[in-house]
């Protein structure tokens, strides 16, 4: 070992007498030896320089992979004396990457910039090179210079949280590594890596879970933790929203709903405001409205609950987005083609029942239930007075023909708020699509057929073709029994007898039963007809058997009464004293597997620890002998030994084995210098003496040659001038036959446009003249005013000053 590693000052010095000489690796060298050293596991006040030093080399040199190595030996040296050290070391890290992505990105938009002539961008070589590569300049710029930054940068991001990913002591670091990964990613636009991230969280967030039993593990029952935690994932969940990658987000969902379930306490209301708030976005990206409406109930709720100081304008706006997102939920729950074709009635209701999950809802809301507990909670008198009305006219109030210009007013206003409300315009188009469902259905209660047009003018916001894709939706989800005659271009209702809506179907305002619900009732009322017929036609044959049936049920329970009852009874214990000794053995065994299991993994993972550690040792004693080896003289003090067994040797004896050889070599050299220095003189001087008379002869030759080839360069020169000019002289003996076209469509537009430019002027001089009289007698009256306000102003200064000396007078 250097004499210089029994000391870490000596090899810091080192180091930095090899970057004064611009020697970047050899420092690093320096100072990875001084780290991985045995002799130096307890932390000192020293350490931390180096290790700053180490990290500024890494980055500077961009060796991810040794930095990683140094930041896990540092944190073996000091997370038990001062682990303070750590996160100072991690983040001077992380700022040194940081700082030189950004400068790389900045030189890349110079280099780009920088251009000689703005006029002349594209230069033959930057248009031959985009033609081949298909990339423009700043394109291979960012590739060359940028990129290399940015993996390094999203590198350090992963290292550092995989350093500290279940490290209490260093809990705080870990989140903020995690934010500002999550910052860089929406920086530079890295999806693939934000997904990545996303994984490697969740995936420590299990690790955390499973290793809860370490000394340093972190608790997530503690609420400093789970806030932290919280914080992340909203962050992480906010990042996917501006990246508009709505599947993470829907992921990061699911991550806070699970930490909410580990928490024993209630979130704080302005995390679950601001955690409602982000999930509607990602209910209503994804096509869900009715999830996104009923999480706006949730955060409606959760703000009259918490907030004391809420504003009027606020309760208005809020009301009013919780109305129109209610109501903009399809009347008719959306189905694909392959839903139905599937049969995926049960995954949709299990992935209802998930998502309610989420909101924290006993069941799966519907449209209906939303607008009941809207009515219930009276709703209706916090909204704007011009949407107020728009659930009466939905829901309520039965006027086909006047629903869609009431609608397109509430519509018009909704537009209208496009600045103050921006969250209101992605209503509009739902809305239309329900006003145009409940107007078919009130217009099928009415009218048995009706014109095409006639229809079209009562639904003016859409054109023909919307309208029947409407109508046809309407009949293909068995909503509204209705067929299109296109021949005569109209529209008939309830005209299949046999033929009937679902029973399910969404009830709006109601006038009469259609034809064909008519019939599908008639069975039920005629059994319900014939019932009290034969209760009319034998009234006490009835009543006697009823009596007599009842009489032999009562007669049959009293007898055996109290034996059933104990039987019950005793089932009923010896239920329970079965479940509760099956609950005993399930827990005791679970419990027994789960020590069991604990143990092996804690046990495999110390060995698999120490089996790394080991060869990580011997890898690196390897690595350091072969290139010791590889050298010459290495090679030759270490020739007869192999090096398996200079793997077992001392250092010393190693460093002392090539100092000898080094000694022995130098003497050696230094006697072979002196024999062949008189040599080299003697033949150096013969040579030169020789070369004398041959340099001059090339000399002379070369020089009558360079004369020949001027001449013969010069003569077709001449030659090839005067062929230009020849065919300079053809051009313009050809070009000036046009020169009397020109002069007279230069004339032409020359006359043209001076007619246009003197009655331009003259209207402007026009103009000027008026502008210039009005703004004259402006002046004049402006003067004016101002010297009869200055004459009633000194009168009125000049009467209070009398007044006031006659008061002084009179004193």
């Amino acid at each position: 070992m250097p004499a210089y590693f029994q000391r870490p000052e000596n090899a810091l010095k080192r180091a930095n007498e090899f970057l004064e000489v611009g020697k970047k690796q050899p420092a690093l060298d320096v100072l990875y030896d001084v780290i991985k050293s045995k002799k130096h596991r307890t932390w000192q006040k020293i350490h931390e320089p180096i290790m700053l030093k180490y990290l500024e080399l890494c980055v500077d040199l961009r060796k991810s992979h040794l930095a990683k190595e140094g930041l896990y030996q540092y944190k073996n040296i000091c997370q038990q004396v001062n682990i303070k050290s750590l996160e100072d070391v991690v983040r001077a890290y992380l700022k040194l990457a940081e700082d030189k992505t950004e400068t790389a990105k900045e030189e890349s938009q110079q280099m780009v910039l920088d251009i000689e002539d703005l006029d002349n961008i594209q230069t033959p070589e930057s248009v031959l090179l985009s033609a081949v590569s298909g990339e423009d300049t700043q394109d291979r710029t960012d590739r060359l210079l940028l990129t290399p930054w940015v993996k390094f940068l999203w590198e350090s991001y992963r290292q550092c949280l995989d350093l500290l990913r279940n490290n209490s002591k260093v809990e705080r670091l870990y989140h903020d590594i995690a934010q500002q990964a999550f910052k860089f990613c929406l920086q530079y636009t890295r999806k693939a890596e934000f997904r990545k991230l996303c994984d490697n969280l969740r995936m420590h967030l299990g690790q955390i879970q499973r290793h809860h039993n370490q000394s340093t593990a972190i608790n997530l029952n503690n609420p400093e933790s789970q806030s932290m935690h919280l914080e992340t994932r909203l962050v992480q969940l906010d990042s996917a929203i501006s990246m508009e990658l709505w599947q993470e987000a829907f992921k990061a969902v699911e991550d806070i709903h699970g930490l909410f379930a580990l928490s024993k306490k209630p979130p704080k209301p302005q995390l679950m405001a601001n955690y409602y708030n982000k999930v509607s976005t990602v209910f209503w990206k994804s096509g869900n409205a009715l999830f996104h409406a009923s999480t706006l109930h949730r955060l409606y709720h959760l703000s009259r609950e918490m907030r004391k100081n809420l504003t009027q304008d606020e309760m208005q706006r809020m009301s009013t987005r919780v109305l129109l997102a209610t109501l903009s939920i399809p009347i008719t729950p959306e189905r694909t083609d392959i839903a139905r074709l599937l049969d995926m009635d049960g995954i949709i209701v299990e992935k209802h029942r998930r998502l309610a999950t989420l909101l924290g809802l006993q069941s799966p809301p519907t449209r209906q239930t939303l607008i009941n507990d809207m009515v219930r909670f009276n709703l209706l008198q916090y909204v704007v007075p011009e949407v107020k009305e728009l659930y009466n006219w939905l829901e309520v109030d039965f006027h086909p023909l006047k629903l869609s210009g009431r609608v397109t007013k509430v519509l018009n206003w909704v537009r209208d708020q496009a600045e103050k409300e921006v969250e209101l315009q992605q209503y509009v188009p739902h809305l239309q699509n329900n006003t145009i469902l409940r107007l078919l259905q009130q217009v099928a209660q009415i009218y048995q057929s009706i014109e095409f047009t006639r229809l079209a003018t009562l639904v003016p916001f859409v054109d023909a073709f919307q309208l029947e894709r409407s109508i046809v939706d309407a009949a293909r989800h068995c909503d509204l029994q209705v067929r299109i005659d296109h021949t005569s271009r109209t529209l008939s209702f309830g005209s299949d007898l046999n033929y009937s809506t679902r029973e399910d179907a969404p009830v709006g305002p109601f006038l009469q039963n259609m034809p064909s619900e008519q019939i599908r009732n008639q069975l039920t009322a005629m059994s319900a007809s014939l019932a009290k017929a034969i209760y009319v036609i034998k009234p006490v044959s009835i009543l006697q058997e009823r009596d007599e049936h009842h009489q032999q049920a009562i007669a049959a329970y009293l007898k055996n009464a109290r034996k059933d009852h104990q039987r019950i009874l005793a089932r009923r214990q010896t239920i329970e004293e079965r479940k509760e000794r099956l609950e005993s053995l399930n827990i005791q065994r679970e419990k027994e597997e789960l020590e069991q299991r604990e143990a092996e993994m804690q046990k495999r993972e110390k060995e698999r620890i120490m089996q790394e550690h080991e060869q990580i040792k011997k890898k690196t004693v390897r690595e350091r002998l072969e290139q010791i080896k590889k050298t010459e003289l290495g090679a030759k003090a270490f020739k007869d030994i192999d090096i398996e067994d200079l793997e077992e040797l001392d250092p010393d004896f190693i460093m002392a084995k090539q100092v000898e050889q080094l000694e022995k070599e130098k003497k050696e050299l230094q006697e072979r210098l002196k024999n062949q220095e008189k040599k080299i003189d003697y033949f150096e001087r013969a040579k030169r003496l020789e070369e004398i008379p041959l340099i001059k002869k090339a000399y002379e030759e070369q020089r009558v040659k360079d004369m020949e080839l001027w001449e013969l360069q010069e003569e077709e020169r001449i030659s090839n001038m005067k062929v230009e000019r020849e065919k300079a002289l053809e051009h313009k003996k050809r070009m000036s036959r046009m020169m009397e076209d020109k002069e007279n469509f230069l004339s032409k537009i020359t006359a043209a446009r001076s007619f246009i430019y003197e009655e331009k002027l003259k209207a402007f001089q026009e103009r000027l003249v008026e502008e210039r009289k009005r703004r004259l007698e402006e002046r004049r009256k402006q003067r004016t005013e101002d010297r009869r306000n200055a004459f009633y102003r000194q009168k009125e200064e000049e009467a209070q000053r009398i007044h006031e000396e006659q008061l002084k007078k009179g004193d």
